[in-house]
């Protein structure tokens, strides 16, 4: 049964319910997938980054022209903030108050997190991530700082996705604070996913140049979070899937400025 409904949703319908589930732009006005077509919208979770990071690398080599390259980068932050309706941040002030408020107690650390109070843990967080963030951007040149963006964002929404195949879901679609339980992705998701986060990141390679320590310390980031999270809870939520996007995103900016600090500033 669960094969005949996976065969029954389109492959637009998929991409039509990533694009609805990970933005605020009007998607839905052009067309409403079926329900079902949310539960695989982490198969097309980086291209929502060829939507984001392209906004943001504009408004960074761009800005400057008219503006002080501060107030650039804090439009281009905003601007990601605006698409995705914040939805990256909300998951990891949650997570944030949830883990470092609930001790090891799962049940509690589950509870926190649906709670849409935001703790002292959480603001902490948050200011701290989008502080470091934005000293990371201001340390490049626009044309540099650009370039991060797009090979960043969908390379680790790739990469983050892969939390759903190491573990299962920590509720239940009825306690879900979405509603919806993802799936785990076959072959051809694991193939698309790739391709999604592969060919922005491989084209700054091939034609900027990149070391290889920022594709690995992301990943090795990855994997201690999920150690982590699973010691605590064993399973996601999808909190969990957005504090670990913008976790491993910012250890890709932070190695990427450590490595090419001396060019890149230049």
């Amino acid at each position: 049964m669960l094969v005949s409904i996976e065969k029954d949703i389109k492959l637009y319908d998929r991409i039509w319910a990533a694009l609805i589930f990970f933005t605020r732009l009007p998607f839905w006005r052009m067309h409403q997938p079926p329900k079902e077509a949310y539960e695989t919208v982490v198969e097309f979770w980086p291209l929502v980054g060829w939507i984001t990071a392209p906004i943001m690398a504009v408004i960074l080599f761009f800005g400057p022209r008219f503006m002080p390259y501060d107030l650039a980068i804090i439009l281009a932050i905003l601007s990601r903030i605006a698409i995705t309706g914040a939805l990256h941040e909300d998951g990891l002030t949650d997570f944030i108050d949830g883990f470092g408020g609930g001790g090891n107690d799962r049940k509690r650390i589950l509870d926190i997190m649906k709670d849409s109070k935001i703790g002292t843990y959480g603001v902490l967080g948050i200011t701290f991530y989008l502080f470091t963030f934005y000293k990371c951007l201001s340390l490049c040149s626009p044309m540099n700082a650009a370039i991060m963006v797009i090979a960043a964002d969908p390379f680790c929404k790739m990469l983050t996705s892969q939390i759903i195949q190491m573990m299962p879901y920590a509720r239940t679609a009825e306690t879900a604070k979405n509603g919806v339980v993802y799936k785990k992705f076959n072959m051809r998701g694991g193939i698309l996913l790739m391709l999604q986060g592969g060919i922005p990141i491989s084209i700054i390679w091939y034609f900027f140049g990149l070391s290889y320590i920022c594709i690995t310390v992301p990943g090795i980031v990855l994997y201690f979070l999920y150690l982590f999270v699973w010691k605590r809870i064993h399973g996601y939520t999808g909190d969990c899937c957005g504090a670990i996007f913008l976790m491993t995103e910012l250890s890709f900016y932070i190695t990427f400025i450590i490595t090419h600090y001396n060019y890149f500033t230049n």
